[in-house]
């Protein structure tokens, strides 16, 4: 090649276009935003929420605005008085809402907001799905039976993000449960049955709806964990969307208290 100029030329434009097309790319790839912060989650699940960052930019723009309107509300909330509570009501309480609830926590922690509770509650009470627990794990949460004071069918889940990071304790129950919010939260219906059975939730201060199709659907099938699996990515880089825009409308003045 050193006595041959016009093919070390043309290596040389070969090295500098593959590297232009690389820095291309790399501009044309979404990134994650750089407020996120992992170092408090657990490795595994940090992975996945870095991975499902990506995904956001995915959301269409529809749901973007249902998302939207609960994140104005949120954002309100947090710069009137430094906190708020979200509950997300499904009708058993049992699949999409506790997804929603972990995530939303989740959600809030990485985007660094202060001041966000997450609760879960049904129109009625049955369990925690154990499909709905072995997504959270697969997902990279750790999660552990804390008690049976509900009924050996109704377990209490701790389920925890990280290890310096307050854990969620997790069991079906109705949305007017003694363990959630009784006035003041903001109800999330994350099913279609419960957003057209509760058209009136009492005690809140807002009412949304972003439903998500049960992946119940697939239970006892060979699509069982990827249907769980991927209704538990898809409510997860949503309330990662959606406390990522709250941290936006608030911008660095931070919260109160």
């Amino acid at each position: 090649m050193a006595g041959n100029p016009s093919l070390w030329g043309m290596t040389f434009r070969t090295l500098m276009g593959g590297l232009a097309a690389s820095m291309w790319l790399a501009c044309q790839a979404p990134s994650a935003p750089k407020t996120m912060t992992l170092n408090r989650l657990h490795p595994s699940l940090a992975q996945t929420v870095e991975s499902m960052a990506y995904d956001t930019v995915d959301i269409a723009q529809a749901r973007q605005s249902e998302l939207n309107d609960v994140a104005l509300w949120v954002a309100d909330m947090l710069a009137d008085s430094g906190h708020v509570d979200l509950t997300f009501i499904c009708t058993h309480n049992s699949r999409r809402s506790h997804l929603a609830q972990v995530w939303a926590q989740g959600g809030a922690e990485v985007s660094g907001l202060q001041g966000v509770r997450t609760f879960s509650g049904g129109t009625e009470a049955t369990a925690c799905n154990p499909r709905t627990v072995a997504a959270m794990r697969r997902a990279g949460f750790q999660v552990a039976v804390l008690d049976t004071v509900h009924g050996a069918n109704n377990p209490t889940y701790d389920v925890s993000m990280g290890k310096d990071v307050a854990g969620m304790a997790c069991f079906s129950k109705t949305y007017t449960d003694e363990a959630n919010p009784q006035q003041g939260f903001g109800a999330v219906m994350t099913c279609s049955n419960a957003d057209r059975g509760c058209p009136v939730v009492h005690g809140a201060a807002a009412r949304f709806a972003t439903p998500y199709v049960d992946p119940k659907v697939s239970d006892g099938t060979d699509e069982e964990a990827a249907t769980y699996d991927a209704r538990c990515r898809q409510i997860g880089t949503e309330m990662l969307y959606l406390m990522g825009e709250v941290k936006r409308r608030i911008g660095s003045k931070g919260t109160k208290g």
